[in-house]
């Protein structure tokens, strides 16, 4: 089948090895423009752009879409040029990044199909992933929804789903739903008369929303109980990360493990939450604030790298019975 990608992260990019190996004709590839990153602050591709160029596909990289501007107006007319010379029956959208009005929608007469990381209606928005690691959902998923004006609103056409294990975190939940992705939209497309046919309605009763996350979340509260804290951690190992304040520092915490039972110490189980417990070559037992304890393995000072447990005790940085904030 003919078609057009519009993708950007490395999540994108799998789907669209997904759907260049299932055999597809990629016509166009969209991708947000080349972004400065790293220290040096060099324009960079994105994932999607460097595997669209590898494969020798064509690629486009509007600003925006928006209607009444030279951008956005100019952005409309290249892409109605291509599904029309190409007579594209279908876009594919997975982490574009951009806003795609209801006239770019109809652009493709079999409209735009979205790959989004959750088992909606729940998690509709921007950080499907964290938040369901966040709130402790045992499982999510992918759906491929057929795109329609609002937020991830359209009809559901096929999902996928998977547990989320205890030691998942943001990037590795997001790494196994990026294989699935790719896994969901090349079914969808094998038989896409069929899946548009049996589309079902969202339950607008069940809709949960994944709001863009807050650099201010990653603020451990240690009076939470060891359950909510380690979710934290997990959930925000991409970005922002977790962490606490250690004087004027924030150190930031990149990983880390619940120890089920006690705190280690009797003398411990009744002190202050965020009181350090024990540090060994383990990592750093933190008490929560429900007596359970956090193991710290993974910890960044300011202008420093991530120090491993070993590391974190040779530093001397920390000591037992020190509070955190």
């Amino acid at each position: 089948m003919k078609l057009i990608f519009a993708g950007t992260p490395e999540f994108a990019a799998t789907a669209l090895q997904a759907i260049l190996a299932a055999g597809h004709e990629v016509v166009a590839v969209y991708t947000q423009p080349d972004r400065p990153a790293g220290r040096g602050q060099k324009l960079s591709a994105s994932a999607v752009k460097q595997l669209a160029l590898q494969q020798g596909l064509p690629v486009y990289q509007p600003l925006h879409f928006r209607a009444n501007t030279p951008e956005g107006d100019a952005a409309r007319t290249e892409l109605q040029a291509l599904c029309q010379q190409h007579e594209v029956p279908v876009m594919v959208v997975a982490a574009y990044g951009l806003i795609l009005p209801q006239a770019v929608l109809d652009l493709p007469h079999r409209g735009c199909l979205n790959i989004h990381a959750s088992l909606l209606p729940r998690w509709r928005g921007a950080a499907p992933i964290q938040r369901a690691i966040l709130a402790g959902d045992a499982q999510t998923g992918i759906t491929i929804m057929q795109m329609a004006r609002g937020l991830d609103t359209g009809d559901m056409l096929y999902t996928l789903a998977t547990d989320i294990t205890p030691s998942d975190t943001a990037a590795s939940l997001q790494d196994r739903l990026a294989i699935l992705g790719g896994e969901a939209i090349v079914t969808v497309l094998a038989d896409l008369d069929r899946h548009q046919a049996q589309a079902q309605v969202q339950d607008e009763a069940l809709t949960t929303y994944a709001h863009k996350l807050e650099k201010s979340e990653g603020r451990i509260d240690w009076s939470q109980p060891a359950a909510q804290v380690d979710r934290q951690i997990r959930g925000l190992a991409g970005w922002p990360v977790a962490f606490f304040q250690l004087g004027e520092h924030a150190v930031r915490v990149w990983s880390a493990q619940r120890l089920h039972g006690p705190a280690p110490q009797e003398r411990h189980t009744a002190g202050p939450a965020g009181q350090v417990l024990q540090i060994d070559r383990h990592g750093v037992q933190v008490r929560c604030g429900d007596g359970q304890v956090i193991q710290l393995t993974s910890l960044q000072w300011p202008g420093g790298k991530a120090l491993n447990p070993v590391q974190i005790q040779q530093a001397q940085k920390l000591h037992p019975d020190q509070i955190l904030a």
